[in-house]
């Protein structure tokens, strides 16, 4: 049976006793039961107060743990968040989107989770909580591998983290997938540009997912965008295979490994092509 109303510490107190399993929004713990009953020692996070909390915070955003992709969808945020906004309306259904949480979407640690190449993208950090304290780690240091993460059993992530100063970037996020929704992604990749007064780029973040064990961003191709001006760059410089150098990606049932790759150039090439046109438009958001 899940616990209600409970508070942080009563949570934390919980799981430093062992035994005890948390649930968010559900959506990938109860199919996976496969018809079989659930646990009776569930701790629903949704009920634990302040953990939906979407806010700014003394220079940082900070999304609850338990806040859902409608909360983000619905919320009233700065123009970097638009490829998390995006990538929300992505995940399945809309009453998925009104469950699924975007931590539960990071905990799961799929290879295909939307979500995180994203927050990637936003450099986001996690925070990790338990009845010994809090510790602050990247996302990219979190997730450690499929279906891994960096979480003990007496720890639970309270929040997403993610630094004010991106506020102005442009950013967004775009999923290839066998149908339009209601899809697990072939590849998905996700791009933040930050520009000066005369819209040269001064930071790119580049991150793509499905093609890997864990989404990463693609450094070289940041490296190589810094520097150069919206006006005039080259975006089919994305398809340069040699930027996908650490990815690995697999041949399965979605597509070929050649096929994601290939994919992957020509998402990349439209994606950063629409935020320049944007840039220049004087369109962040």
């Amino acid at each position: 049976m899940a616990c209600a109303n409970l508070s942080l510490n009563e949570v934390l107190t919980k799981l430093a006793g062992g035994g005890s399993r948390l649930l968010a929004g559900g959506t990938d713990y109860y199919p996976g039961l496969n018809d079989g009953a659930p646990s009776d020692n569930l701790i629903d996070l949704r009920s634990v107060e302040g953990l939906g909390v979407i806010e700014n915070l003394g220079g940082v955003w900070r999304i609850g743990a338990a806040a859902t992709w409608s909360d983000i969808i619905n919320a009233t945020l700065p123009a970097c968040f638009g490829c998390l906004q995006q990538a929300g309306r992505e995940v399945g259904s809309v009453q998925i989107q009104n469950s699924a949480t975007v931590a539960g979407n990071i905990c799961n640690a799929s290879p295909a989770a939307d979500g995180v190449p994203a927050l990637l993208v936003l450099n986001a950090q996690i925070e990790v909580s338990s009845t010994t304290g809090k510790r602050l780690l990247p996302l990219s240091d979190f997730i450690t591998g499929v279906r891994k993460i960096d979480l003990s059993s007496n720890e639970l992530v309270t929040a997403i983290v993610i630094p004010d100063g991106l506020s102005t970037d442009c950013s967004e996020f775009i999923k290839l997938g066998a149908r339009s929704y209601l899809v697990i992604s072939i590849v998905m990749c996700a791009s933040r540009i930050k520009v000066d007064s005369d819209n040269v780029i001064t930071e790119a973040a580049i991150a793509v997912g499905a093609c890997s064990p864990v989404a990463k961003r693609l450094s070289e191709l940041e490296h190589d965008l810094v520097g150069q001006s919206c006006n005039d760059v080259l975006w089919h410089q994305a398809m340069d295979a040699r930027y996908f150098d650490q990815l690995a990606p697999i041949d399965d049932v979605r597509a070929s490994a050649k096929y994601r790759l290939q994919a992957l150039g020509i998402l990349l090439q439209r994606q950063l092509d629409s935020i320049r046109k944007r840039i220049i438009a004087g369109k962040a958001s």
